[in-house]
């Protein structure tokens, strides 16, 4: 078997290999972060054996740098694989006391824990985790985007058509949207022939409004104490715009995170009250359910379990969520949580038990998603559909 280890940076890759009686093959090789340079490590260590399923390639996950390596070496059928950083790092520490820390050495630590960990290869399922993680990330982002600009949105209404916010559901509803983007402040929509606003009003709530809807907005224009200015209005238009560009983004990645879930086929799209997002937000984050030995330990990995605080005679009563851990799975957690209460009665139930209680609904809420987590953990280890209990 040959072994090789890959340290990855920006511009280049310092690359070690050695065979299983520990005959070093390969020194040192510094590759250029280029095709060349992929080529010239492809040359260098397919020379070794014909069969790649002998040769084992390791290389330390540092986010984008490392996937253009990964790809061409899998695409080649290389059994690569993808290390933590942190694990790389304690393993540097427990071999020497001395702290060393060289790209030539790490190449060499990592070829090492090939053959003395016990660490799993890059799979068709890393890949796809790897694409939900990227998109996920990206649509978290966005979201993140969009809220400045809602943020922004409820300043400008409130400057140019207060009493809006009082007759709709919501100003960042679409109906609104389009409606402020087109009349832009309250005398615009004071002004409006009443068939018009009623025709813009239905075609973009689907329906929902009618032409009472309209006579009860320009009712309310007509006596607004809104600020008509030509700026708040151009700021007000191209806000709006910004919103419904980033809306749009968010539906074409949820698109694909759709595909790839249902690719994947995964037992937690049984449970009534995931979606499509939550789970690939949480499929994303927990990547392959064999890296935790127990459901505590996932617990833990989302930074759902308590914190303990203990010294000498005293020790806490009142633990709090310690929100270490990924802030993607445990918002994820959260928000399917609620969703998934609303619709299994066995969730509802528990719920409903910590309230009863006299916990706070947040904490009740915090103690139910540590309920999803065991199942979510039983059914992506033994791949079982969950069974509904619907709410009555």
């Amino acid at each position: 078997m040959i072994y090789v280890g890959i340290d990855v940076a920006k511009d280049k890759h310092d690359c070690f290999a050695m065979n299983s009686d520990g005959e070093i093959l390969i020194e040192k090789l510094t590759i250029k972060n280029n095709f060349d340079g992929f080529n010239s490590l492809f040359n260098s260590i397919s020379q070794f054996n014909e069969n790649f399923e002998n040769i084992k390639v390791g290389l330390e996950a540092t986010g984008h740098y490392s996937n253009n390596i990964l790809n061409f070496l899998t695409s080649k059928g290389f059994n690569v694989y993808v290390i933590n950083p942190l694990q790389t790092n304690l393993y540097r520490k427990g071999q020497s006391l001395r702290k060393t820390k060289t790209d030539k050495l790490d190449a060499r630590f990592i070829a090492t824990m090939l053959i003395t960990e016990n660490l799993k290869p890059y799979s068709n399922l890393s890949y796809h985790i790897s694409e939900l993680k990227s998109l996920v990330r990206h649509r978290f982002r966005l979201i993140q985007e969009r809220s400045k600009f809602k943020t922004s949105l409820s300043r400008l209404v409130t400057l140019v058509f207060p009493e809006l916010e009082k007759i709709v559901w919501s100003i960042s509803q679409n109906s609104v949207l389009y409606l402020l983007n087109e009349l832009s402040s309250a005398k615009d929509i004071a002004e409006c022939n009443l068939k018009h606003l009623t025709s813009l009003l239905e075609k973009y709530s689907k329906g929902k409004y009618s032409r009472d809807k309209a006579i009860e907005i320009r009712e309310f224009a007509r006596k607004s104490i809104g600020t008509n200015s030509r700026s708040l209005s151009f700021e007000l238009r191209q806000v709006i715009q910004t919103i419904l560009f980033l809306q749009a983004q968010i539906d074409d990645i949820d698109k694909e995170l759709k595909k790839i879930v249902d690719e994947l086929d995964s037992p937690i799209m049984s449970i009534p009250g995931i979606s499509y997002v939550s789970a690939a937000f949480i499929l994303a984050e927990i990547g392959d359910i064999n890296n935790f030995d127990s459901p505590a330990k996932l617990q833990a990995f989302a930074g759902l379990d308590p914190s303990t605080y203990q010294s000498g005679k005293y020790t806490a009563t009142h633990s709090v969520m310690v929100k270490r851990g990924s802030k993607y799975l445990r918002w994820a957690l959260l928000n399917a949580t609620r969703l998934v209460c609303m619709r299994d009665k066995t969730f509802n139930d528990y719920k409903n038990s910590k309230l009863a209680e006299g916990k706070h609904y947040f904490v009740a809420l915090s103690h139910t998603s540590k309920k999803l987590i065991r199942v979510i953990y039983y059914l992506l280890k033994t791949n079982k559909s969950y069974q509904l209990q619907k709410v009555a």
